[in-house]
């Protein structure tokens, strides 16, 4: 049964077809981070980035060399698009995209971790058997079917990233339309749609409107019934996001994936009008290395369903604390504002030197530090080796109050701990994080 689900031979014509949209959307955000200076923003002009922590070895090229590595991988975006080297091009785009999210957090969304792992499958997919340089240039390749192993696994995927997204919504403030308000009230100079966007309605149809969507948008694109009308959806809905939100290639990269779930004589209509218009499946072909793909895709789910949970091992809210809300499907579900101030007292002295932060942080990470406890004790971490470069010991302490949801401000950082003797731990709650004491 598991063989027959798994290696039966169906029509590749979504995958490669996906590769090609793909191809072109990783081709646009390396060149889009060119030209719309978001590389020197995050990657040049800051003297320091706040690395995922643990690779503090991975650093920014120096001079405009930022602006070279983008462009390199932008050609290699174009040679996935065309299907040229395919292989090599997504294992080097993956690399290179992936050392660039570990290096900084100033930026971190969702989106950009869903590319990396979205990248790094994509390196194992045959998706260069048909409509590519590749499959012309040596036909011994080509091929008009794939395992539906490749069609379980995009699947599966997107139904966690999904149903991740959807189940986080479920809390106070984004039940009752208070954070969609929010929201909201930031575009208000928005033309045409600005003042519109404020009316008092809108909070709560944006808030179920998104639940619902995110929640049964995969079943319903699965079901032939509902598959037009929920794909129409998707389409507002993404076009929504990116016109609001500006989140970049993540809109469109959502709606391309659509196209697994429609069936392949429609696809081949569309954009390959001389492939066969139809597969005749049934054939089972068990590779030589299916108890190794069955371990690793249990592994990966195992992994994808559960490290977004971790949250709930932590004390406290992680809509506070930020304990587990990285890499777990937590998008755009609260808006923080904050204030932070660090002093620092050379040991064995009462000498204080109260930190201008603007000496040490760019604008862009100025606004990140506010709120965020990991980027406060990584800029403690980097104040004691400045000060340790000088030959001088210190302790390190920071005073931080944020705000969520619009809530009243509270202290977040215990201003009595010496944070630059304080370790990191991945997987366990840091005492110097003052409670919440109000449930948010």
């Amino acid at each position: 049964m598991l063989n027959s689900w798994l290696f039966k031979q169906v029509d590749n014509s979504a995958l490669v077809v996906f590769r090609a949209l793909f191809g072109l959307l990783i081709a646009i955000e390396a060149f889009g981070a060119i030209f719309t200076g978001w590389i020197r923003r995050t990657l040049i002009e800051p003297d320091f980035t706040f690395n995922f922590i643990g690779f503090e070895f991975l650093q920014p090229l120096p001079g405009n060399g930022m602006l070279w590595y983008y462009g390199v991988m932008g050609v290699f975006g174009i040679f996935v698009m065309l299907g040229f080297k395919y292989r090599m091009s997504m294992i080097f785009y993956t690399i290179m995209w992936a050392s660039v999210y570990l290096m900084q957090k100033s930026s971190y969304n969702n989106h950009y971790y869903l590319l990396m792992l979205l990248c790094f499958v994509m390196c194992f997919l045959p998706a260069n058997r048909w409509f590519s340089l590749d499959a012309k240039i040596k036909p011994a390749i080509s091929s008009i079917s794939m395992p539906r192993w490749v069609w379980v696994f995009i699947v599966l995927q997107l139904w966690i990233v999904y149903t991740y997204a959807s189940v986080a919504k479920f809390y106070p403030d984004w039940l009752d339309g208070s954070f969609p308000a929010l929201l909201m009230k930031s575009k208000a100079d928005y033309w045409l749609v600005g003042e519109f966007l404020q009316q008092s309605w809108i909070r709560y149809a944006i808030a179920y409107f998104g639940l619902a969507f995110d929640l049964l948008i995969i079943p319903l694109l699965l079901w032939k019934r509902t598959r037009l009308p929920i794909f129409l959806a998707a389409i507002f809905f993404h076009l929504f996001n990116s016109f609001i939100f500006h989140i970049g290639i993540f809109p469109y990269m959502s709606l391309a994936f659509c196209i697994f779930f429609f069936p392949p004589e429609k696809i081949n209509k569309l954009f390959l009008r001389n492939k066969k218009e139809h597969y005749n499946a049934g054939e089972i072909i068990i590779p030589s290395y299916r108890n190794f793909l069955i371990a690793a895709m249990s592994v990966w789910f195992v992994i994808q369903i559960g490290l977004p949970l971790r949250h709930w091992f932590f004390q406290d809210d992680v809509l506070w604390t930020e304990e587990g809300h990285r890499l777990s499907w937590r998008m755009m579900l609260r808006g923080k504002s904050g204030r932070v101030a660090f002093k620092v007292v050379e040991k064995g002295t009462t000498d204080t030197i109260f930190v201008d932060k603007k000496e040490y942080l760019s604008r862009k990470q100025m606004r990140a530090i506010t709120s965020k406890p990991d980027l406060i004790w990584q800029f403690a971490q980097r104040l004691e080796e400045d000060y340790a470069r000088q030959g001088k010991k210190i302790e390190v302490y920071a005073e931080g109050k944020i705000s969520v949801n619009g809530g009243p401000y509270k202290p977040l950082i215990d201003p009595k701990v010496d944070l630059a003797a304080e370790e990191w731990q991945h997987f366990k709650h840091h005492d110097w994080i003052l409670p919440s004491e109000v449930e948010k």
